[in-house]
Protein backbone atom coordinates (compact mmCIF):
# COMPACT_ATOMS: atom_id res chain seq x y z
CA UNK A 1 0.00 0.00 0.00
CA UNK A 2 1.29 3.42 -0.80
CA UNK A 3 0.98 6.01 2.08
CA UNK A 4 -1.33 9.27 1.68
CA UNK A 5 1.65 11.63 2.42
CA UNK A 6 5.36 11.27 3.79
CA UNK A 7 6.75 10.35 6.85
CA UNK A 8 6.10 14.21 8.98
CA UNK A 9 3.30 15.20 6.89
CA UNK A 10 0.06 16.41 7.98
CA UNK A 11 -2.78 13.29 9.03
CA UNK A 12 -4.98 12.96 6.02
CA UNK A 13 -7.63 10.83 8.19
CA UNK A 14 -8.47 14.11 9.93
CA UNK A 15 -12.73 15.36 10.25
CA UNK A 16 -14.74 13.55 7.23
CA UNK A 17 -17.21 16.73 8.04
CA UNK A 18 -18.68 17.97 4.47
CA UNK A 19 -17.21 20.81 2.86
CA UNK A 20 -18.88 24.16 4.27
CA UNK A 21 -21.66 26.02 1.75
CA UNK A 22 -18.86 28.86 1.14
CA UNK A 23 -15.78 26.14 0.97
CA UNK A 24 -17.94 24.50 -1.86
CA UNK A 25 -19.31 28.08 -3.66
CA UNK A 26 -15.72 28.63 -3.98
CA UNK A 27 -14.27 25.03 -5.27
CA UNK A 28 -17.39 25.30 -7.87
CA UNK A 29 -16.73 29.60 -9.11
CA UNK A 30 -12.71 28.03 -9.68
CA UNK A 31 -13.88 24.79 -11.19
CA UNK A 32 -16.03 27.24 -13.70
CA UNK A 33 -13.58 29.74 -14.20
CA UNK A 34 -10.94 27.05 -15.27
CA UNK A 35 -13.45 25.30 -17.58
CA UNK A 36 -14.22 28.48 -19.00
CA UNK A 37 -10.46 29.29 -19.65
CA UNK A 38 -10.26 25.95 -21.38
CA UNK A 39 -13.03 25.88 -23.31
CA UNK A 40 -11.56 29.28 -24.60
CA UNK A 41 -8.11 28.27 -25.55
CA UNK A 42 -9.72 24.79 -27.22
CA UNK A 43 -12.27 26.76 -29.50
CA UNK A 44 -11.47 30.39 -30.02
CA UNK A 45 -8.58 32.42 -31.95
CA UNK A 46 -10.64 35.93 -30.14
CA UNK A 47 -13.09 36.86 -28.30
CA UNK A 48 -12.76 35.13 -25.09
CA UNK A 49 -14.75 37.66 -22.73
CA UNK A 50 -17.71 37.32 -25.44
CA UNK A 51 -17.67 41.01 -25.61
CA UNK A 52 -19.18 40.66 -28.84
CA UNK A 53 -21.42 38.20 -30.52
CA UNK A 54 -19.55 34.52 -31.17
CA UNK A 55 -18.59 34.53 -34.76
CA UNK A 56 -17.44 31.93 -36.88
CA UNK A 57 -14.23 33.71 -37.52
CA UNK A 58 -13.56 33.31 -33.50
CA UNK A 59 -13.60 30.14 -33.66
CA UNK A 60 -10.53 27.60 -34.56
CA UNK A 61 -10.81 25.75 -37.41
CA UNK A 62 -8.51 22.86 -35.72
CA UNK A 63 -8.66 21.87 -32.24
CA UNK A 64 -6.16 21.65 -30.11
CA UNK A 65 -6.81 19.74 -26.85
CA UNK A 66 -9.94 17.57 -25.99
CA UNK A 67 -12.88 19.09 -23.67
CA UNK A 68 -14.01 15.47 -22.90
CA UNK A 69 -10.55 15.25 -20.66
CA UNK A 70 -10.62 18.84 -19.98
CA UNK A 71 -13.03 19.12 -17.12
CA UNK A 72 -12.44 16.03 -14.88
CA UNK A 73 -8.34 17.59 -15.41
CA UNK A 74 -9.85 20.52 -13.46
CA UNK A 75 -12.07 18.97 -10.67
CA UNK A 76 -9.02 17.13 -9.66
CA UNK A 77 -7.19 20.15 -9.49
CA UNK A 78 -9.22 21.85 -7.63
CA UNK A 79 -10.62 19.14 -5.28
CA UNK A 80 -6.41 18.32 -4.74
CA UNK A 81 -5.64 21.82 -4.17
CA UNK A 82 -7.60 22.13 -1.27
CA UNK A 83 -6.30 19.04 0.18
CA UNK A 84 -2.83 20.43 -0.26
CA UNK A 85 -3.51 23.88 1.53
CA UNK A 86 -5.78 22.29 3.95
CA UNK A 87 -2.88 19.69 4.84
CA UNK A 88 0.37 21.85 4.15
CA UNK A 89 1.26 19.08 1.80
CA UNK A 90 4.42 19.09 -0.11
CA UNK A 91 3.38 17.28 -3.41
CA UNK A 92 2.36 17.89 -7.25
CA UNK A 93 -0.42 17.25 -9.66
CA UNK A 94 1.47 15.21 -12.60
CA UNK A 95 -0.81 14.55 -15.35
CA UNK A 96 0.02 13.18 -18.77
CA UNK A 97 1.35 15.77 -21.90
CA UNK A 98 -2.09 15.80 -24.75
CA UNK A 99 -5.55 16.17 -24.99
CA UNK A 100 -5.92 17.91 -21.60
CA UNK A 101 -3.04 20.64 -21.33
CA UNK A 102 -5.69 23.30 -21.30
CA UNK A 103 -6.79 22.58 -18.17
CA UNK A 104 -3.31 22.72 -16.73
CA UNK A 105 -2.68 25.85 -18.34
CA UNK A 106 -5.99 27.52 -16.92
CA UNK A 107 -5.30 26.76 -13.44
CA UNK A 108 -1.75 27.39 -13.50
CA UNK A 109 -3.25 30.92 -15.23
CA UNK A 110 -5.91 31.41 -11.98
CA UNK A 111 -3.17 30.69 -9.47
CA UNK A 112 -0.75 33.10 -11.00
CA UNK A 113 2.26 30.58 -11.66
CA UNK A 114 1.57 30.33 -15.41
CA UNK A 115 1.95 34.74 -14.89
CA UNK A 116 5.45 33.99 -13.37
CA UNK A 117 6.65 32.15 -16.25
CA UNK A 118 5.39 33.82 -18.94
CA UNK A 119 5.47 37.68 -17.47
CA UNK A 120 3.90 38.86 -20.80
CA UNK A 121 0.67 37.04 -19.96
CA UNK A 122 -0.60 38.79 -17.11
CA UNK A 123 -3.84 37.89 -14.68
CA UNK A 124 -5.51 40.96 -16.52
CA UNK A 125 -8.85 41.51 -19.20
CA UNK A 126 -7.52 42.02 -22.15
CA UNK A 127 -9.28 44.17 -24.83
Amino acid sequence: MIPAASAGSANLSGSRQPLSPEELRKMNAYWRAANYLSVGQIYLFANPLLRETLKLEHVKPRLLGHWGTTPGLNFIYVHFNRLIKKYDLNVIYVCGPGHGGPGMVANSYLEGTYSEFYSSIQQTKRA
